[in-house]
Order: structure tokens, then C-alpha cells, then sequence
């Protein structure tokens, strides 16, 4: 009797599960040591998740009766579970260019911010802008980090910072999630910024009294779907007392707890984000060695961003020192007005340099690492079977050169597919 399914990759050169023993995530030697089958197959069935996957031989035995909507022969290719981007800020109206040339002349973040531009520049934009053209420059934004490999992304609120356009934003975040096919986690970040002419206790008054509620609303209706809650928890902006009583009304919402800390001043954010249960911590780059050391013992995920540390000139964050530690260390392109980077390839380059991790700990951090920062990880992140069948077909017969050739994804990367479906087809011959 034959068996449909949606989709055979046969005869890879390398196919990279990244870990096969259902792990949640991979610390210290998990990260250095991944699963790869040289001369590979994966079948996908028509659910669009993973049904086997093992050495060609034996999956050309196996399923030579079956039959497949499409078969890709990926013979002298790899085959990478779809990458994951564990921060972004998609959402917004008002480009930023003119603050980079502040930035390169010597202005830091703080003064940026203070002079009026940062995040109230792009508060006063996206407050003014349409839904329908915000959701126009998001879907472009998603399908550009489609192209360069990502297939599970996290789409941060928090250029509203009141009640009508958080909601204009998160509702433009579930209505991308309805029409493309890209993987999105959804993050209510209404604690992005102290609104001006407001202080902090207001601001967190009308967060825990008139936006988290009217979101409980929206999310039993079934309306709109929000996954995660964040805090800019920072000097000048929301003090720790603050993040911690909007993170904990969050957290019994439902929401998992996934935070800016640490970022321009030590905090102690890493130990409060330990003590609330934090799926996952972003920034970090002045986390101190108890920090760290909380993280590790609680489990809470460190997301690192080394495309802000590049572009702020900010101390890079201690990866190798998290590494070692037992932390689980992710990756994300921290997308946005100020940090404008769509391409998870550039930003295991950068992790490699500047964080000095080793290109598998990179591809951990991006895969499996990152899925579970978003709570993602039993559908995401490797290529096991019940999996979602996510993931991207490299035209190089070694893995390792997604991340060497630094820019070199629009090349390198020739399929990505997403639930069994190609999504992006980088065919470059053209008949002449």
C-alpha cells in the first residue's frame, strides 16, 4: 500500500539534526558536539512535520513504495534545521538612519535618547502609522529574514507604549502570523520605555491596571494570541521593583518571561529574571558573574544580540564565560530601527568573532538553543521526528560555510521550507 507524503530531501552530503535525543537545549560539550548524518534523507509528511530521517540508504529502502508531492535530490548540499531569531522589533514606522550617524560621530545610546531620538522617535512614528502599512513593512521585514534562513522569529511590541497602538502593533504581529508562512512568537513589550511626561510608577500603573488587562480580555476571546512578556529593564528606564511586579502579573497571565537586562548598566536583572522562573534574558552585556551563575542554575535562557554590541560599540557580551558557566546561550538579530540586521548567518559571524563561540555553539545558540528561549524547542530548533519540517537546503557540501562566508547567505542558501513547504528558491540560472 502506498504513502503519501509531502516532501523527500535524499542524498545530502551532510544533514545537521543538531541534537537526537528530544534535548530541550544543549549546554557546554551538547553544543560543541552536533548531530550531523553524512549522506542524509528527511521525509516530511503531508502535516508538514518530520517523519524520519537517517542515512539515504536506508530511507531510500524504506520509502520506496511511498510517494511525495516533491522530492528535492540535495546531492553535494547540507540540509540545517530552519534558523531561529530569539529578538526582534519588526513592528514600526520611521527609519533611524540618521541616528547611526550620530552614533559613528560618538553619540551613545543614552544621549540619543535623551536628545529626543531612540525609542520616542519611534514611538512618535508608529503611534501615527496606519496598521495596514505597518503590517506592509512587517511582512516585508519577515520575508527577508525568511530569505536569509530564519523560519521561527520573535516579534516584539513596544513602540506604542499606551494601550491602543500596543494593541495596533500585537494585532498586526497575529495578523503576519495568519497570512505568511514564517514561525512567530509573540512578545507584549509595553514596558519598552517610560512614556514622556509620564514617570516610572505611572507607567507601570497603566501597564498592570490598563494594559495587561484589556490583553487578558483580547487573548480569552481567542482574539489575538501573545506569547511572551518583556521589560527595558535599565537605568533611566524601568527600575527593577518595577520590571518585577510587570513580569510576575505577565508570568500569571500565562505569558513566559523573556526580558531586556542588563544591557547598559549591571542590574541584577540575570538574578531577578532567575527568581521569577524567566524562560529568557536578552542583551546581558553587563551581567556580573553572580548573574550568571543564577541563570545556569535556573535554567533561564541568555539571548544574546552581537549585532547591538557591534553597532552601540557596547562591551560584547561573555559568552564564553556564560559557555562555561552551564548557561543556555541563544541567538537573536535584535532587528530593529537601531540595529538593523535581518540575517541570522551575519549574526552567528558575529558571535564567532566578537563573542568568540565556535561555529557549532553558534548554530546551537540559533537552532535549538533559541527555539527554547521561546518556548519552542519540543517543535523547533533540530530536525527530529514530530518535528516541524523547517529547514533550509545549503548549495555548499559543508555547513560550516553559512557562517564562514560572512554576507555569503543569498548565495549559499538554495531552499528554505517551512512545514514541508519551499518558501524561498534561490535558483540563480537564467537561460540566455
Amino acid at each position: 500500500m502506498s504513502r503519501n507524503y509531502r516532501l523527500l530531501v535524499k542524498n545530502a552530503k551532510q544533514v545537521v539534526l543538531i541534537c537526537n535525543n528530544e534535548e530541550k537545549y544543549l549546554i557546554k560539550h551538547g553544543m560543541q558536539n552536533l548531530c550531523v548524518i553524512e549522506n542524509g534523507s528527511i521525509v516530511i509528511g503531508s502535516d508538514g512535520l518530520i517523519k524520519d530521517v537517517g542515512p539515504a540508504e536506508t530511507i531510500r529502502a524504506q520509502y520506496s513504495e511511498a510517494s511525495f508531492e516533491k522530492v528535492i535530490d540535495a546531492t553535494g548540499m547540507c540540509v540545517l534545521p530552519g534558523l531561529v531569531d530569539a529578538h526582534t522589533h519588526p513592528v514600526w514606522a520611521g527609519d533611524r538612519v540618521h541616528e547611526f550617524a550620530m552614533k559613528l560621530a560618538g553619540a551613545t545610546y543614552m544621549d540619543v535618547h535623551r536628545a529626543g531620538g531612540g525609542i520616542h522617535f519611534t514611538v512618535q512614528h508608529t503611534r501615527a502609522a496606519a496598521a495596514s502599512d505597518l503590517l506592509t513593512s512587517l511582512s516585508s521585514r519577515l520575508v527577508r529574514m525568511q530569505r536569509a534562513g530564519t523560519t521561527l522569529v520573535e516579534c516584539k511590541s513596544g513602540y506604542g507604549l499606551e494601550l491602543q497602538t500596543e494593541l495596533k502593533m500585537l494585532q498586526v504581529i497575529e495578523e503576519a502570523r495568519r497570512s505568511l508562512p514564517i514561525n512567530i512568537s509573540s512578545t507584549y513589550c509595553g514596558a519598552h520605555a517610560v512614556p514622556k511626561g509620564k514617570t516610572v510608577a505611572e507607567a507601570t500603573q497603566d501597564i498592570l491596571q490598563v494594559q495587561l488587562p484589556r490583553l487578558k480580555q483580547l487573548m480569552s476571546a481567542g482574539t489575538l494570541r501573545v506569547d511572551n512578556i518583556d521589560v527595558f529593564c535599565e537605568q533611566g528606564v524601568f527600575d527593577l521593583s518595577s520590571t518585577r511586579s510587570i513580569l510576575q502579573a505577565g508570568k500569571d497571565m500565562g505569558l513566559n518571561i523573556n526580558f531586556h537586562g542588563d544591557e547598559l548598566h549591571p542590574m541584577n536583572s540575570a538574578q531577578l529574571g532567575a527568581e521569577l522562573g524567566a524562560l529568557a534574558i536578552s542583551h546581558l552585556e553587563e551581567v556580573t558573574d553572580e548573574g550568571i551563575a543564577a541563570m545556569a542554575k535556573a535554567r533561564t535562557a541568555a539571548v544574546l544580540l552581537p549585532t547591538t554590541a557591534y553597532i552601540l560599540r557596547c562591551f560584547q557580551p561573555r559568552a564564553r564565560d556564560m559557555l562555561d558557566a552551564g548557561v543556555v546561550v541563544a541567538l537573536g538579530s535584535d532587528f530593529n530601527p537601531n540595529a538593523y540586521c535581518c540575517s541570522m548567518p551575519i549574526v552567528m559571524h558575529l558571535a564567532c568573532v566578537n563573542m568568540r563561540m565556535s561555529m557549532p555553539e553558534a548554530l546551537a545558540a540559533a537552532t535549538i538553543n533559541a527555539a527554547f528561549a521561546l518556548g519552542c524547542s519540543h517543535t523547533h530548533g533540530s530536525l527530529e521526528v514530530n518535528k516541524h519540517g523547517d529547514l533550509l537546503i545549503l548549495n555548499t557540501t559543508r555547513w560550516e560555510h553559512l557562517i564562514y562566508q560572512l554576507g555569503g547567505h543569498q548565495e549559499i542558501i538554495r531552499y528554505v521550507i517551512i512545514k514541508g513547504n519551499v518558501v524561498h528558491d534561490n535558483d540563480k540560472t537564467v537561460d540566455l
